[in-house]
C-alpha cells in the first residue's frame, strides 16, 4: 500500500501510519523535501536518503521524539500516537553494569511487556548470545552489544509497529539473516516495521518499499 509521494485516500482510514507532506529540520535548515507514505499492517517501508539528508531525524519524528516544521502523520487515523511504536534508535542505549540478560528484561520492561524468563532466554538464543546471558555489558564489543538491543525484538509478543534505525549496522552476516527474519515474522503477523539502512535489506517477503529523501527544492536556490 506504501507510496512514497502519494497518499491513497481509502489507506489511509486502514494504515497504521499515514505521513503527508512532512517536513523535518535541524537549526535552521529543512532536511528534506515534503515526504508523503502511508504503511498498512503488514508492510516494511525502508527510508532512505544520502547522509546527513534526515533519515535518523524523520524516525524520532515518527516516534514522537521530535515535531515537523511542517506536514502531518497519523498513527492509526489520529495525531496521537496509538498504537505506541516500538523505537529502536542507532545507539543501544544498554547499561554497562548490567548483565545481557537483565538488559533485555530491562528494555522489554521499559516497553510495557510482561517480561517472562523464557521469551528472554528465547531471544537470546535466537541471537547466539545465551551463553553470555550472565555476563555484564561492558565486557560486550560492539556487535554484541547491538545483538542485545535487537534481541528485544525477537522477544516482543505484541504487534506495535516498530521504527528502527540502522538495525544491521555491527551485525556478522548471521546477525543479519536472523534480524530480517525477525522483522519479516513481524509484518507476516501484521505489525508495520519503518526503518533506516545504508545497507541492503535482505527481505523478500513481504519486500520492503522504499521512500526516498530528497534535498528541499531551496537547497538548490
Amino acid at each position: 500500500m506504501g507510496d512514497g509521494q502519494t497518499t491513497a485516500a481509502n489507506g489511509v482510514a486502514e494504515a497504521t501510519l499515514a505521513v503527508h507532506e512532512l517536513q523535518c529540520r535541524r537549526g535552521e535548515r529543512v532536511l528534506f523535501a515534503p515526504t508523503s507514505f502511508v504503511v498498512a499492517p503488514g508492510e516494511i517501508v525502508w527510508i532512505r536518503g544520502a547522509n546527513g539528508q534526515g533519515k535518523t531525524t524523520l524516525l524520532r519524528t515518527l516516534a514522537g521524539l521530535s515535531a515537523p516544521c511542517s506536514g502531518t502523520l497519523l498513527w492509526a487515523g489520529a495525531p496521537a500516537l496509538a498504537p505506541r511504536p516500538l523505537y529502536l534508535a542507532h545507539a543501544n542505549a544498554l547499561k554497562e553494569d548490567l548483565t545481557v540478560g537483565e538488559s533485555l528484561r530491562f528494555l522489554l520492561h521499559l516497553g510495557g511487556q510482561a517480561v517472562e524468563s523464557v521469551h528472554v532466554d528465547a531471544a537470546l538464543e535466537r541471537f547466539g548470545l545465551a551463553s553470555r546471558r550472565e555476563a555484564f555489558v561492558r565486557t560486550l564489543s560492539q556487535g554484541q552489544r547491538r545483538r542485545v538491543a535487537l534481541a528485544r525484538l525477537a522477544a516482543e509478543r505484541g504487534l506495535q509497529p516498530w521504527l528502527l534505525d540502522e538495525p544491521f549496522d555491527a551485525l556478522d552476516a548471521a546477525g543479519v539473516a536472523v534480524l530480517a527474519e525477525v522483522i519479516a515474522n513481524h509484518a507476516k503477523r501484521g505489525g508495520s516495521v519503518v526503518l533506516t539502512s545504508h545497507l541492503p535489506v535482505p527481505i523478500e517477503s513481504p519486500k520492503p518499499f522504499e521512500v526516498h529523501l530528497h534535498e528541499p527544492a531551496d537547497a538548490f536556490a
